[in-house]
């Protein structure tokens, strides 16, 4: 087989793709542009900083594939509210001997009660 069969052709890469190429590729692509840093001793990061530059693509950071929720605020009588309903399952379990449904409940109590100290100094 020639060599020509292996060599992939440099089709033009915008920056998503930059990421998915390999350090050798990335240093091919970044010979064509003048350069004052020599460019085998670049990380890989570096190489694809350096080529977004030379061709001019902005880089806006990794977009995020989702997009983050917003954490629901409890006022401190809510929470209060919450933590007597749960008192009151709390005791039912313990009444008809499932541990683990109790355990379950105290612990939801414990991290409400973490929750009312946090907004009662807020």
């Amino acid at each position: 087989m020639s060599e020509e069969t292996h060599k992939k052709e440099h089709k033009p890469h915008d920056d998503q793709h930059l990421d998915k190429l390999t350090v050798k590729e990335l240093r091919e692509m970044a010979e064509e542009f003048p350069h004052e840093k020599a460019i085998h001793d670049m990380k890989k990061e570096e190489l694809v900083a350096f080529i977004k530059q030379a061709k001019g693509i902005k880089d806006e950071g990794r977009a995020h594939k989702h997009k983050p929720k917003g954490k629901i605020r409890l006022t401190r009588p809510q929470v209060k509210a919450k933590i007597r309903e749960l008192k009151v399952l709390h005791g039912r379990a313990l009444e008809d001997s499932d541990r683990e449904k109790a355990a379950l409940l105290r612990h939801k109590i414990s991290r409400l009660k973490k929750i009312s100290r946090r907004v009662a100094e807020a």
